[in-house]
């Protein structure tokens, strides 16, 4: 199964000034995070310190320029057209691990993927899709406890497919819960105060302009952020 959706079709709208309010709060943590990582370059440090702060530098701004790319790609929604084919999600949540993973390490964090012995193929853009997971497993970086993984999920829920970030740390609010892909709302209150809900936002505009939607499950020990998309009718890959 194969076709286009125009992002133009899916009323996807261009971000407002809160928006871009949000974009650079953002943005401010990862940023303070670096400068804070360059100060301590100064001191007296082994070798081996550097080494890993100079890591912890490059993966982070990583992260930040992710955001960045995100951003600018949500900006030109309403112009394009993304081709929609069947995808195996396990291989590409597989695929976002491996990426993120080093950033993981670095913060004493791990993430894996859920197995399933026959995936469901989901209709996506490989590209957006892609974009929504590892927005949420970069959300979920910041909270899952150290000795907890991170998972990456794939579940049936009736005929669609739901792709789930699951992290084990403090709850979400029902605040959240409620207003996920809403324009996000700067210093929202809630026991996950390091986000400002801009890359939930984000993703949530990716989902829409593959006809499917993002929301959270919430957990006595932590969040599941999801995708919902269609099924295809294709095979599932062995």
């Amino acid at each position: 199964m194969n076709g286009k959706r125009s992002a133009g079709g899916s009323d996807v709208s261009a971000f407002d000034a809160p928006s871009v309010i949000a974009a650079t709060h953002e943005l401010k943590s990862p940023l303070a995070l670096v400068r804070q990582l360059a100060l301590t370059l100064d001191g007296d440090l082994s070798p081996e310190e550097v080494k890993k702060l100079a890591l912890r530098i490059e993966l982070t701004s990583e992260r930040a320029l992710r955001l960045v790319d995100d951003v600018t790609q949500a900006q030109r929604l309403e112009d394009g057209l993304f081709e929609l084919e069947p995808i195996n999600p396990i291989a590409l949540c597989d695929e976002v691990a491996n990426e993120i993973s080093p950033l993981y390490a670095a913060h004493s964090r791990t993430i894996r993927t859920v197995r399933r012995r026959k995936p469901p193929l989901v209709v996506a853009n490989r590209s957006l899709l892609r974009r929504v997971i590892m927005s949420f497993a970069d959300n979920a970086l910041h909270y899952a406890f150290d000795d907890q993984p991170v998972t990456l999920e794939t579940h049936l829920v009736g005929d669609k497919i739901r792709i789930s970030v699951r992290d084990r740390g403090p709850g979400v609010s029902a605040r959240l819960q409620r207003s996920l892909g809403s324009t996000p709302a700067l210093q929202r209150p809630s026991r996950r105060p390091a986000s400002s809900g801009l890359g939930l936002y984000v993703a949530s505009q990716f989902a829409e302009a593959m006809n499917g939607h993002v929301g959270v499950t919430r957990h006595r020990d932590g969040a599941s952020f999801y995708i919902e998309l269609n099924g295809s009718t294709q095979l599932s890959w062995l």
